[in-house]
């Protein structure tokens, strides 16, 4: 499911948010995308996050919330051919990957010093990832990110150093 920005997120698990919620830098300014699952997300980690729209998730245009498998029936080959190079590919009245990723790029420029934490999608991860790690754009799109996971990456005076990602714990 390609979900819509008014996407409730499932915040049901305590255990999980404490664990994550404890390995969280203190004091840290937090940022999260205007979404709603990631506003609700960051109340859940008891977080004041201000909403940052340089790190909404990839506008999907004419494909959002609709399914995959139903876009791929009805579309076919068009379908097919987008994931041929989904990081440069544009979807209809959406954007692309490397939108996203010179969006992210402009609000990561704009965070303040020292600790920051951002609770935001997938594809706003992957984008940071390709900015770190100097990726291509379809590259970048090959890490998988679970909900409720923690990637670090931390900001040096001369670029980047990615910790960790897609950290997860059990309660």
């Amino acid at each position: 499911m390609i979900h819509g920005p008014d996407a409730p997120a499932d915040t049901s698990d305590d255990t999980a948010f404490a664990s994550l919620k404890a390995r969280l830098p203190s004091a840290a300014a937090a940022f999260c995308s205007p979404a709603r699952r990631t506003r609700e997300t960051a109340l859940a980690l008891g977080l004041g996050a201000l909403a940052e729209p340089a790190f909404r998730e990839q506008d999907f245009g004419a494909w959002t919330g609709r399914r995959h498998d139903e876009l791929a029936a009805e579309l076919g080959e068009l379908y097919r051919d987008f994931w041929k190079s989904p990081g440069r590919n544009r979807l209809p009245g959406g954007e692309s990957f490397v939108d996203q990723i010179a969006r992210a790029a402009a609000g990561l420029a704009a965070l303040p010093a020292g600790d920051v934490i951002l609770v935001v999608h997938s594809g706003t991860i992957r984008a940071t990832l390709a900015i770190a790690l100097d990726l291509a754009p379809d590259s970048a799109l090959r890490f998988v990110i679970d909900p409720l996971s923690l990637t670090r990456v931390d900001r040096l005076a001369d670029g980047w150093r990615v910790v960790a990602v897609n950290l997860r714990w059990k309660g």
